[in-house]
């Protein structure tokens, strides 16, 4: 995975009953509001998706709202992201097997679909109360598994802010990572 930092500049919204006149005070709700703006925004086309804000850089001078009383901050500070890259080999865990293929997670990709056509060493779809996808090496995928893929495709979906990724396994060194206890 690669993360990036990135320098944003953003404004917060802060309502009355936050504004205090200690400055400390005043820099925490402009802090823990920022961070609701973060998770709430959750990702964009450009950067990817934020994963961490690193540092506040600057705060600009407020403007109040007299309609509401709310006063807006621009703001300016560093977030780390990550944006997945066509090409890119990255490890998901399995979440979901279907007839057609399996979703996969990758740290905050969700919407990650490797389609039993871009699995490679001949593996089958086994309907069970759990399926399963079975090789004929004997390597299996199922729910609670891990696998190495590499990125085939991604599409950004606007609606829902994040990436669907389609993936494949069908080159060297990818597949199904075993784990200790097997």
């Amino acid at each position: 995975m690669v993360f990036l930092e990135a320098q944003l500049s953003w404004t917060v919204l802060i309502p009355p009953e936050s504004l205090f006149a200690e400055g400390l005070k005043l820099q925490q709700a402009i802090v823990l509001r920022l961070l609701e703006e973060v998770s709430c925004r959750k990702a964009s086309k450009e950067l990817g998706y934020f994963v961490a804000v690193t540092s506040l850089e600057s705060v600009g001078e407020g403007q109040l709202q007299e309609l509401t009383g709310n006063v807006i901050f621009p703001i300016t500070f560093r977030c780390v992201t990550f944006k997945p890259l066509k090409g890119e080999v990255l490890v998901g865990a399995i979440r979901k097997v279907l007839r057609h293929g399996i979703m996969l997670a990758a740290g905050p990709l969700e919407g990650v679909f490797l389609s039993a056509k871009a699995m490679g060493d001949g593996y089958e779809y086994l309907p069970r109360d759990e399926p399963v996808f079975l090789s004929e090496k004997l390597s299996r995928l199922e729910s609670g598994g891990a696998v190495r893929f590499k990125v085939l495709g991604l599409k950004w979906m606007e609606e829902d802010r994040e990436f669907q990724v389609l993936a494949t396994m069908a080159a060297d060194f990818l597949g199904p990572l075993i784990s200790d206890d097997d």
